[in-house]
């Protein structure tokens, strides 16, 4: 449990940290590589490439090697970032608004969804019970949960561990028990409240570990497996240590085999603004929010 404790201290931080560094005319990846970095300062590791998701993107933008996208004023940005302590993942995420508060109650009603989710905690609780509330309060400003994201029990390298806390009432009647670690990640738009798959988003995961002919392909593999395991990890990572050719041919000989897969943009389906929060939590006698 302390190296949960711990990476919720870290992520928090990251998290605080991260909020000042949306600005106007800042590009999206000094965003992410700052937060990247402010979590090693702090002694803890990345549990997947840090996502900065912009305006109708709910999640998954993880700006790519060399990429000059900057923020505009009026955008509307999701900082999601994950932190473990030897493999105890934690998950945290905010919405800022870049120089504008035009979108400032579609930000409230994720806010305070997680507020009054978190509240409701407890050891027995059933899960859609969580999904009522939070759809309750998103629908009270006005807008709609994103029905096909959801938050979800986190584990030891494990992002997603098997229980899924739902952003609506979904009829689950799975109950918390003492020692469950959850993420509550509600999510908000404008917009019909439906993701769908969009580009590939430059972020991987491996699937499965096994042999390789291709003695580079060979090569990233080891590394990927010993460095991230089953957690996701992206391009701009593994060129610290391999040459980019040498790391998109041998991505792309992963990929084609089935050891990786590439995540996928997902943008809301109508194009609708989205905003984010979500919070780890361990469920105990008394409830304690990790980050």
């Amino acid at each position: 449990m302390e190296n949960y404790v711990e990476a919720g201290k870290i992520a928090r931080e990251a998290r605080e940290y991260g909020k000042k560094l949306v600005k106007e005319n800042v590009k999206l990846l000094d965003i992410a590589e700052k937060i990247e970095e402010k979590i090693r300062e702090l002694k803890g590791i990345c549990a997947f490439p840090v996502d900065v998701s912009v305006n109708e993107i709910a999640a998954h933008y993880s700006p790519r090697l060399n990429e000059e996208t900057k923020l505009k004023k009026g955008d509307l940005v999701k900082l999601d970032i994950g932190v473990h302590v030897d493999g105890y993942v934690v998950d945290t995420a905010c919405t800022v608004e870049v120089g504008s508060e035009n979108n400032k109650k579609l930000i409230e009603a994720s806010e305070k969804a997680l507020e009054e989710a978190i509240k409701i905690l407890k050891v027995g609780l059933e899960v859609n019970k969580i999904g009522k509330k939070i759809q309750e309060v998103i629908g009270s400003y006005g807008f709609s949960p994103i029905k096909n994201l959801s938050g979800h029990s986190v584990g030891k390298y494990m992002i997603h561990a098997g229980l899924t806390i739902p952003n609506f009432d979904n009829g689950n009647k799975t109950k918390l028990k003492k020692g469950d670690v959850i993420a509550v990640e509600p999510f908000a738009t404008d917009g019909v409240g439906k993701v769908i798959d969009g580009k590939s988003c430059g972020v991987y995961r491996l699937m499965e570990k096994r042999s390789v002919r291709d003695n580079n392909a060979r090569k990233i593999l080891e590394f990927i497996d010993k460095e991230y395991k089953t957690l996701p990890f992206t391009e701009r990572w593994l060129v610290k240590k391999f040459g980019l050719f040498q790391v998109r041919t041998g991505l792309r000989f992963l990929e084609k085999d089935g050891i990786i897969k590439e995540y996928k943009l997902l943008p809301e389906e109508s194009k609708g603004m989205v905003s984010q929060a979500e919070k780890t939590v361990l469920i105990d006698n008394e409830i304690k929010v990790l980050t």
